[in-house]
């Protein structure tokens, strides 16, 4: 029997049977399970976000609930934000001409994460005006507190002497990517915290500012009192009062009340005037 001869029209049509084989079989892919969409910064396996993605706060409403705007507390609060790279460019010319004077952007996590908009939004508050800082979101269980301070200074969490420079802040709350405490034990947890703050002033001569929720303080530390003579207290509670503070503290420094504020979601309040603020940036 002679051989077929392949004709222009026949090798057109396996080309495109094989194209829409391959479209088919990608199409599977990425439905399988394990499969991560990395836009929207989720790890589909494991059900829990990607690394690098957490914010300060990010679990408060899932453990603390959400209440009502705070009430007049009758002392002089001045109106802060903090942002990470989730904020992307922020406008912050529209929250300097909404009476925010303040502001904190994530520089990094763990290890392994840096904030690809730190310059835009650490430069672009301090360039409108504001007084801003830095702060570094803790993974207790990936590296040592040491190690994490230096990394957090090497990469944007220093401090200098210029009036318009806050100290860093450990941000340290639920794991979320897995258990709540990161696996540490309470005196682990405790430990872990001490080298880092320890660090951090060694580095830059100043007290990190801790910041935290309660319902998180008493279950990780055993509510543990050693931190607040030494570390302003930044608090997270989404209601209408600040409510109990962690062992240790008998006020708070600030107060994140929401993160569903106008043109970012997280709102603080520093207590005290804007002197207060200006005290604390120049140590």
């Amino acid at each position: 029997m002679p051989l077929l001869r392949s004709t222009p029209q026949t090798s057109r049509r396996s080309r495109l049977t094989a194209a829409g084989t391959l479209l088919a079989a990608l199409s599977l892919l990425l439905t399988l399970p394990g499969a991560a969409s990395a836009a929207g910064g989720h790890d589909a396996a494991a059900g829990k976000p990607a690394r690098g993605t957490a914010t300060m706060g990010m679990g408060v409403v899932a453990h603390d609930g959400q209440g009502g705007l705070p009430r007049d507390t009758r002392a002089v609060q001045t109106e802060g934000v903090d942002v990470s790279g989730h904020q992307g460019n922020v406008a912050w010319s529209t929250l300097w001409n909404s009476g925010v004077k303040w502001a904190y952007t994530k520089a990094t996590e763990g290890t392994y994460y840096k904030n690809e908009y730190f310059a835009q939004q650490y430069n672009g508050s301090y360039n409108v005006g504001m007084i801003r800082g830095a702060y570094h979101f803790a993974t207790p269980n990936t590296t040592s507190g040491a190690v994490q301070a230096n990394y957090f200074v090497d990469n944007g969490g220093g401090w200098s002497r210029d009036g318009k420079t806050l100290p860093g802040v450990l941000d340290i709350e639920w794991n979320p990517y897995g258990d709540q405490c990161f696996g540490l034990s309470q005196a682990g947890m405790v430990s872990w915290i001490r080298d880092f703050v320890n660090t951090y002033k060694a580095r830059t001569g100043r007290d990190a500012v801790i910041y935290t929720a309660t319902s998180w303080w008493k279950t990780c530390t055993g509510n543990n009192a050693g931190f607040g003579a030494t570390n302003p207290l930044w608090v997270a509670r989404y209601d209408s009062t600040v409510g109990e503070l962690p062992a240790g503290w008998g006020f708070y420094t600030i107060w994140q009340y929401t993160s569903s504020g106008p043109t970012v979601g997280d709102h603080d309040r520093f207590n005290g005037a804007l002197d207060r603020v200006q005290a604390l940036a120049n140590g």
